[in-house]
């Protein structure tokens, strides 16, 4: 006998030929208790008295009632409040992702109709969950009892009222079980102004952000795919082995992992249980920038070739300047102090860049170190000036105080300075001069710095001689 649901939601009476939808469900509800009730008979004795109760529990009709009697103790979420806080006791949500609005940002909404429900509730009572994930054709028996199909309702029970009965206690696991959305004093909370006046209570609305314990289920399948998946495995071995592969490597830097549940990850959820306590965490630290050859003017004849020019306000101030004289300002006093000011802070640069390579760098690094090797002469004077101090180093201090490589750095700066104005501006010697003179003449930066530089060696070679 087969029976359906009438235009006014009644089961009735379906004369026609029995669908294979009631066999299907009836058998996949037959196999999932003869399985479950085999599993337990495998742990008693055959004389034990209890395999009589045992059997008789597990019989068809008399299971399904104590199943819909139970399900009151759980509830199917797709966003819960227990792993917020576990002894938080307030509204869960159970939300169709494809019911949410498409947004740009990543959220339930991008699960579609691929997604897996979660249960919280008594521990006791998950099997009911696991028997309404039963799948007959891709489609589980929850989903099929929710959008109220005639062959699942018919796999329940025989008696129409009963299966209607049956069918309605066991998707009511899916609505709150509070009347009404409530929030709870574990639980995270958030008072959001909804209205304009900001010192007044009536004005805001209490948010209750809840744990997208779906969302979280397919980040942690995702992840755990993208770093164990063989696909995966392969492309990593041909990393480390630096061979070609056409696959994509995935890597997931600085993830977190936190536990949930402790001991007993099935009291937060089921699909926690399933992950034993395990939720990933992507990193969303900013990035922490360290000391590396690229910040280094390695294996180069000078800073002015690529190392200097890289550094972001030296690009930004080169670009204004040459934006600047493209655009042909009048030649008067208002135009040479804005160029010389843009002049001034490359200047400032350059004594940064000098006190930048001292501090990461021990003296006498242009000495001592095979990757600095190539630098000029010059440069070295320039930017290792407490190699001068050392008692080892006399000539190179003599070399230093002799000042005749200031003018050098002066000129190479002039021709850095001119290179990168060229092109569509043609500046000649007497720009030339002009770019050196600001620097050898600026009072506030590298002129200062040579004084200051020459009085601490003349005093460290004064104290170093017998």
């Amino acid at each position: 006998m087969n029976f359906r649901f009438s235009p006014e939601g009644d089961c009735v009476k379906d004369e026609s030929t029995p669908p294979a939808g009631h066999a299907s469900y009836r058998a996949a509800i037959a196999g999932f208790l003869q399985e479950r009730l085999q599993a337990k008979l495998d742990k008693l004795k055959p004389d034990d008295p209890q395999r009589g109760e045992l059997l008789a529990s597990f019989a068809y009709d008399v299971w399904l009632a104590s199943a819909a009697k139970r399900v009151e103790q759980i509830q199917a979420v797709t966003h819960s409040l227990k792993p917020i806080h576990p002894d938080a006791r307030g509204t869960n949500l159970y939300v169709e992702p494809a019911s949410l609005s498409a947004l740009a940002e990543l959220g339930s909404h991008a699960l579609g109709e691929q997604f897996v429900g979660d249960v919280v509730g008594n521990a006791a009572a998950l099997d009911v969950y696991k028997f309404l994930k039963l799948e007959v054709h891709g489609r589980s028996l929850l989903t099929a009892l929710l959008a109220q199909d005639a062959d699942a309702l018919v796999a329940l029970h025989t008696d129409p009222a009963q299966a209607r009965a049956l069918r309605n206690a066991f998707v009511s696991l899916t609505q709150p079980r509070a009347e009404g959305p409530s929030s709870h004093t574990l639980a995270k909370q958030l008072y959001w102004l909804t209205g304009d006046r900001a010192c007044t209570d009536a004005d805001y609305t209490l948010l209750a952000p809840l744990y997208a314990t779906s969302l979280a289920h397919a980040v942690h399948a995702q992840v755990q795919e993208d770093r164990f998946g063989e696909a995966n495995k392969a492309a990593r071995l041909a990393k480390k082995e630096r061979k070609a592969h056409d696959g994509v490597f995935h890597d997931y830097p600085g993830l977190a992992v936190q536990n949930m549940g402790g001991t007993k990850p099935q009291n937060i959820s089921q699909l926690n249980s399933e992950r034993r306590g395990m939720n990933y965490l992507l990193s969303s630290l900013p990035p922490q920038w360290k000391v590396s050859e690229k910040r280094l003017p390695v294996s180069t004849d000078s800073v002015f070739s690529h190392y200097f020019g890289g550094r972001p306000l030296v690009r930004q101030t080169v670009q204004a300047l040459r934006a600047f004289l493209e655009s042909k300002p009048p030649a008067n006093a208002a135009t040479r102090s804005q160029r010389d000011d843009m002049v001034y802070r490359l200047v400032d640069e350059m004594v940064a860049m000098a006190a930048d390579l001292e501090h990461l760098l021990t003296p006498g690094w242009t000495l001592s170190d095979e990757r600095f090797s190539k630098l000029n002469s010059d440069e070295q004077y320039w930017l290792d000036p407490l190699r001068a101090e050392l008692p080892e180093e006399a000539d190179f201090a003599e070399a230093w105080l002799a000042m005749e490589w200031p003018g050098a750095i002066g000129r190479r700066f002039g021709n850095w300075l001119n290179d990168r104005l060229d092109g569509k501006l043609h500046f000649g010697e007497i720009e030339f001069r002009a770019w050196k003179k600001e620097l050898l003449a600026d009072e506030d930066g590298f002129a200062q710095q040579l004084r200051e530089r020459r009085n601490r060696i003349r005093t460290a070679r004064k104290e170093a001689m017998p």
